[in-house]
């Protein structure tokens, strides 16, 4: 039997929000994250924390959540689950940065269990470049793969296809950025203890601030115009399309009675929408609409 409980994996999970908010006000070298306590009326509650106007970060969140309560009938009846009472606890993360060449990062890590005995561990991290640079891409990717190798070789493969599957605007047929990793319902088994599933969330976790701080530092040096900027508004507008349409963490947010302002900060500060915009065939821009495909290799 498992000692692990869920008092430490949401103590774990803190401590990883603290963590990642230190590294990028480090990164960003201007803005700091406003911190926002709040309380589930069905019991519980979080920190979210958000940061706003920075060198490079123009507007972002890394949120912690710890709720608990009646198992809403909607996701008793998406499940499959037994009547119960439930607890989830998580880190959700998304950036949107000021220079068109820095990416946009999304990342979250969950923990989720109900009293008659079901649980189990999800998360993921993907990137969108607004441009698609496959020297990042390829950086990413290889470090996602180093932190799966390190606990089961089988996960890259396994999670790079679920990323790619999952975060794929069906109504645009193309995929959100270039994808990265996700897993969902990750329990214990023939071949991993609780512990070692979440040693390997933990990992996940703490590969984001070396990660995205290598980009940030990378591409804001990059000059930009009006013409990068019309099109990051786009590319926007895509990952609103995304996470209001089709993603499940939203949803279940939502269905939860989360507090709606943390679920929908992963929303962009201003995006745009232009009738059946295309862009000229030679350009980067069309580059990265080519390159926003299912099943593309980026390692090295």
């Amino acid at each position: 039997m498992s000692q692990l409980d869920k008092e430490h994996i949401a103590g774990v999970f803190k401590n990883i929000q603290d963590h990642i908010c230190t590294a990028l006000e480090k990164a960003d070298g201007l803005a700091k994250f406003e911190q926002d306590r709040w309380e589930r009326p069905g019991g519980g509650g979080g920190r979210t924390r958000v940061i706003r106007h920075g060198h490079i970060i123009e507007k972002g969140g890394v949120n912690f959540s710890e709720v608990h309560g009646k198992t809403p009938e909607k996701i008793l009846e998406s499940f499959g689950l037994k009547d119960g009472d439930f607890f989830a606890t998580g880190v959700s993360i998304v950036l949107h940065p000021e220079n068109p060449w820095v990416p946009i990062i999304h990342m979250n890590i969950r923990y989720f269990e109900m009293s008659t005995g079901t649980y189990w561990f999800g998360g993921g991290i993907d990137l969108s470049p607004h441009y698609i640079d496959k020297t990042d891409a390829t950086f990413f990717h290889d470090k996602l793969k180093a932190v799966c190798d390190k606990h089961d070789e089988n996960y890259y493969p396994e999670f790079k296809d679920w990323a790619d599957n999952y975060f794929y605007i069906k109504h645009r047929k193309e995929t959100r950025g270039i994808g990265g990793i996700f897993f969902d319902h990750l329990s214990e088994g023939k071949d991993h203890t609780k512990e070692d599933i979440f040693s390997f969330v933990k990992d996940v976790g703490l590969s984001f601030a070396p990660i995205y701080t290598h980009l940030m530092s990378k591409n804001a040096v990059k000059p930009f115009g009006q013409r990068e900027k019309q099109w990051q508004r786009l590319r926007r507008g895509r990952y609103a399309e995304f996470n209001l349409v089709l993603d499940r963490g939203t949803k279940f947010g939502l269905e939860t009675d989360g507090r709606t302002e943390s679920i929908l900060m992963s929303l962009p500060p201003e995006a745009g929408w232009e009738y059946d915009y295309t862009p000229s065939s030679n350009s980067t821009e069309a580059e990265t609409l080519r390159l926003l495909k299912k099943g593309i290799s980026w390692n090295s």
